[in-house]
């Protein structure tokens, strides 16, 4: 193997045996103290290849490369929790070379990507390249549970206002759909306990589970488990602004526990499943639920087309006539196709591959949205196999191969005028 792709694979592995899901803050540590130890690992190797590091209190750090205006490439550290259904360790950083991949969370979310746009600053660095622009390469620690880390950053550094994020699809995404969180609270009929499911409101929940009497015949219809005491869903996790690809847990309990009603309104065809524009459908996917205090309280991910309004939303909402609360959320992001970002960043994948394709929107939500000019750019592609937010995540030797050279040359294209 290539010497430095080979370094790239390693770094990838040994940051991957990090497990920097949120957990309760330390001292000086806000995200656990893995989270603060990942981000040390990801600055001292940029650190040893001759850059300028800082860390920020561990709430997110940067490498810089060069003087002048601004230019960011803004990638996450953290992961989702693991989640269930793997047969490879999620943070065992397994490299695979049988079957050419690396396996573990984070590989492409966005750990792999993180260390890829490393590795091709230090190669354009160690070839003599020395850009116009200062480049500002910011990892967060934060992304998957709130952008505290942005915020942190914004506060204390300067944000530039150009730039890319490493963490959604190839060509390049000129528009987000908007995120909105809605905690909605349904009175509990008697008869069950303990209702519980989902980690993240952004996962597809994997596991759900309530205390209830035993129906043979309800168990079957809906492909449930009994263990315990307890009715048993487990359902395949996946990405929130992709429901379809997961089997949510939650949707057959209900069914179990005969509430019809809550079950059509979240699994249903609710009226903001009308909503649709260039850049897709409305995405409403219930991921946790709770019982407690004589309630239900489901959260609910909402990935709205970028063309509409957090508003438009909420007033079809009001109308349902139920309890909520709008916890996280995030305005859509729109950029002209036309202009020199978009231009430039799909004109790169094209060169690179071979292919004329063109710019397309998601319903992630990235890093480019803290940019006043930002775009997501890679790394997943049209037609293969998603694995974020999924068990068994991996990466390709392939992908880390394409990747290098596709985020060296938009890094030398975007920084050398």
């Amino acid at each position: 193997m290539d010497k430095l792709f080979e370094k790239t694979v390693e770094s990838i592995s040994e940051i991957v045996k990090f497990d920097s899901s949120r957990k309760p803050a330390q001292n000086g540590m806000p995200f656990g103290a893995q989270t603060a130890e990942c981000l040390d690992y990801f600055l001292s190797l940029a650190k040893s290849f001759g850059f300028e590091t800082k860390n920020y209190d561990n709430y997110i750090g940067e490498v810089i490369f060069g003087e002048g205006e601004e230019f960011a490439v803004l990638a996450h550290l953290d992961v989702v929790p693991a989640g269930g259904g793997w047969t490879h360790d999620p943070f065992g950083g397994e490299i695979d070379y049988k079957n050419a991949r690396v396996w573990g969370r984070g590989t492409m979310d966005d750990k792999g990507p993180a260390v890829i746009a490393l590795y091709c600053l230090k190669q354009l660095k160690d070839e003599g390249f020395i850009p116009k622009k200062k480049i500002k390469l910011i990892v967060g620690c934060n992304e998957e549970d709130g952008w505290e880390c942005i915020d942190y950053y914004v506060k204390h550094a300067h944000m530039p206002e150009t730039g890319f994020s490493p963490d959604a699809d190839f060509p390049v995404i000129y528009a987000e759909k908007g995120i909105l969180q809605l905690i909605l609270s349904f009175p509990a009929p008697l008869g069950f306990s303990g209702l519980k499911g989902g980690e993240r409101a952004n996962m597809v929940c994997d596991l759900c589970e309530v205390y209830a009497v035993k129906d043979t015949e309800k168990l079957k219809k809906f492909n449930l488990s009994y263990e315990n005491g307890k009715v048993i869903s487990r359902g395949k996790s996946a990405h929130g602004s992709t429901p379809a690809l997961g089997v949510n847990a939650i949707d057959p309990v209900l069914g179990y526990l005969g509430l019809d009603e809550m079950r059509e309104l979240l699994f249903g065809n609710n009226a903001l499943r009308a909503f649709k524009d260039e850049t897709g459908e409305l995405t409403f996917s219930p991921n946790v639920i709770e019982q407690k205090d004589g309630k239900i309280k489901v959260v609910c991910d909402v990935r709205y087309p970028a063309t509409y309004s957090k508003q438009n939303v909420l007033d079809v909402v009001d109308g349902w006539g139920i309890e909520y609360t709008v916890g996280h959320e995030q305005s859509p992001l729109y950029n002209d196709r036309q202009c020199g970002l978009i231009k430039t960043l799909c004109g790169v994948y094209n060169e690179v591959t071979g292919k004329n394709v063109q710019p397309i929107a998601i319903g992630g939500g990235t890093y480019a949205r803290a940019l006043k000019c930002g775009a997501a750019f890679g790394p997943e592609e049209f037609g293969e196999e998603s694995t974020i937010h999924k068990p068994d995540e991996y990466i390709t030797f392939e992908k880390i191969e394409k990747c290098l050279k596709i985020y060296k040359l938009a890094i030398q294209r975007l920084t050398e005028k």
